[in-house]
């Protein structure tokens, strides 16, 4: 890995609104070059839009996705990677070559390069496919990157399988806090007249933000993926109303011990910068965790237990389960 100055944003997205949202795109790519940027991540889905899909239906969700690397929006990453010298990713519906449609995340780097991944929990849409591959590539000045959008973050597994192939630093766009889930104690939804007030109340909503329903929820386990496996963990996210639900930002850049090198609680679009020190990695927990790994004796973690169940279902069921 070699010293790499990175940044995380967030911001509001408007539903369906493609040109829109790579205007924003194109303004938070112009800060990050004023600040010699190297690595710019953005949300996810935040081209097309989020939370709304989930009411559309196949031919709607059809008609907001592209094909990658030949779409509109990907063609405008490359220009933009192109003329600023950044690698940038960034999140949108992909319409693949079998027909099937993503929730995927483009990166496009200066040197014409494209990587996508696919999201490997995908639940936003039952005419959506989850992907079923790991995305492990090459920064242009060498260093391994790997990316995970969102709920695959919540799943420690493969946090750890991206490091074991070689990852050592994770692009994790999200779009999360906020959220109404079963879980009682994971999150939970934020009145969206808070929102709505910020400029008059910005306290409120920030108090949200920072409290349980946003950063301690994610401080419970984020940190974590980047510590137990070594890595440098850049988290972007939504900010703001996206359809009924809040989001709430917290964009952070966290180093290999899961300390935070950056982050906001801004109740509005934000962009945070860290400087990525390679030497930080040397001899640090996770990695020294992972050199003491005894593979042999992991086999049922590829062994099914039969309580596995569909995203979709885990996501959003309210029955108890075992």
């Amino acid at each position: 890995m070699n010293p790499l100055r990175a940044a995380s944003v967030q911001f509001q997205h408007l539903p369906g609104d493609k040109k829109t949202n790579l205007a924003k795109i194109r303004s938070f790519v112009a800060r990050a070059s004023a600040e010699n940027v190297d690595l710019l991540v953005f949300p996810e889905m935040c081209i097309t839009g989020y939370w709304h899909v989930r009411n559309l239906s196949r031919e709607e969700i059809e008609d907001l996705a592209e094909p990658v690397p030949d779409g509109v929006s990907t063609e405008a990453l490359l220009t933009l990677a192109s003329e600023n010298n950044i690698t940038i990713g960034a999140g949108l519906i992909e319409k693949g070559d079998d027909g099937r449609l993503y929730n995927a995340y483009v990166v496009a780097m200066p040197d014409g390069r494209t990587v996508c991944h696919r999201k490997l929990h995908t639940f936003i849409s039952e005419h959506m496919d989850s992907g079923s591959e790991y995305t492990v590539f090459d920064l242009p000045d060498g260093t391994k990157a790997g990316i995970l959008i969102c709920y695959d973050c919540n799943i420690g597994e493969n946090v750890r399988s991206t490091a074991l192939l070689g990852a050592e630093v994770l692009l994790a766009p999200h779009q999360t806090g906020g959220c109404d889930t079963p879980s009682p104690r994971c999150m939970g939804a934020i009145d969206t007249e808070l929102w709505k007030n910020r400029e008059d109340d910005p306290n409120a909503i920030e108090a949200e933000f920072k409290g349980p329903k946003g950063r301690e929820w994610l401080m419970k386990w984020l940190p974590a993926r980047a510590h137990d496996n070594g890595i440098f963990l850049i988290f972007s996210n939504g900010v703001g109303l996206d359809d009924d639900e809040v989001r709430t930002g917290n964009a952070m850049i966290l180093d290999p011990y899961g300390d935070v090198l950056a982050e906001t609680w801004k109740a509005g679009n934000d962009l945070v910068v860290a400087d990525l020190d390679p030497a930080i990695r040397k001899m640090c927990t996770g990695v020294r965790w992972i050199r003491s790994r005894r593979p042999e004796l992991y086999e049922q973690l590829a062994e099914s237990t039969g309580r596995e169940r569909d995203t979709r279902h885990v996501r959003f069921s309210r029955e108890e389960e075992g």
